[in-house]
């Protein structure tokens, strides 16, 4: 699982997905997701099931909450008008029961002090991106926030690390990236950074542990522990 990379030697910047890794965003996620489909006339999903449908954005989410399944396609005629729906409900639901992670403030902080220059990378699209992030209290700590419109690509594809790299201006063999799913990996490992992912996120139902990240940690208090030179006390790890 660990790549050929030195554990001592210190990264230039962390880079982090938001869904799943940052913040518990799933519950309000769900609840406009069953607002949209009780519009239309149709059964409310478990949260639950709606949780494996995250990752691809939210025009997938729609896709996948319309078919009631990951793998469905819906009729092409309805997704559109509920893509609609869903948008506005999102924007009355998000931020609402949305919460950092545990660990999640304080390893910022700790990150930050450290004078570490972070960022957002998600396929969320930036309405919701960064009033979310500010409604949880988390902007302030980003200096790069890569949303999934903010380029013609989302993640799998490396364009938008490779992005905010650019904006972060480091090298992506220098940063770190930080996620829950096999998108995160695959984006960093195309884009040559070194990628760490946590165990709770949303990986659309799959265990993250296979994906072949770097490092799997338990949260980012333990990616603050490990990044060189901002651990507690001064000490590398």
């Amino acid at each position: 699982m660990h790549s050929g990379r030195n554990p001592s030697a210190a990264f230039q910047a962390v880079l982090f997905d938001l869904d799943g890794t940052l913040l518990e965003t799933v519950p309000d996620l769900a609840e406009a997701a069953n607002r949209m489909l009780a519009y239309m006339g149709r059964p409310a999903l478990p949260v639950e099931l709606i949780a494996t449908f995250v990752g691809r954005g939210i025009g997938r989410l729609v896709e996948r909450v319309l078919a009631g399944s990951r793998d469905g396609r819906p009729e092409a005629a309805v997704v559109k008008p509920a893509l609609a729906l869903f948008e506005g409900f999102y924007a009355e639901e998000s931020g609402r029961r949305s919460i950092p992670y545990p660990g999640v403030n304080a390893a910022l902080a700790r990150l930050h002090a450290g004078g570490v220059p972070m960022a957002v990378v998600t396929n969320k699209a930036a309405a919701f991106t960064r009033p979310l992030l500010a409604a949880t209290g988390l902007l302030p700590y980003f200096s790069s926030v890569v949303s999934g419109d903010t380029l013609p690509w989302k993640k799998p594809d490396p364009r938008p690390v490779l992005h905010a790299c650019e904006e972060l201006r480091v090298a992506p063999a220098q940063a770190l990236f930080v996620g829950d799913s096999i998108h995160d990996v695959e984006a960093a490992r195309g884009a040559g950074c070194e990628v760490w992912c946590v165990p709770y996120g949303y990986n659309e139902g799959q265990a993250i542990a296979a994906s072949g990240c770097d490092r799997m940690v338990a949260g980012l208090e333990e990616v603050a522990d490990r990044v060189s030179g901002v651990a507690i006390g001064g000490t590398k790890g």
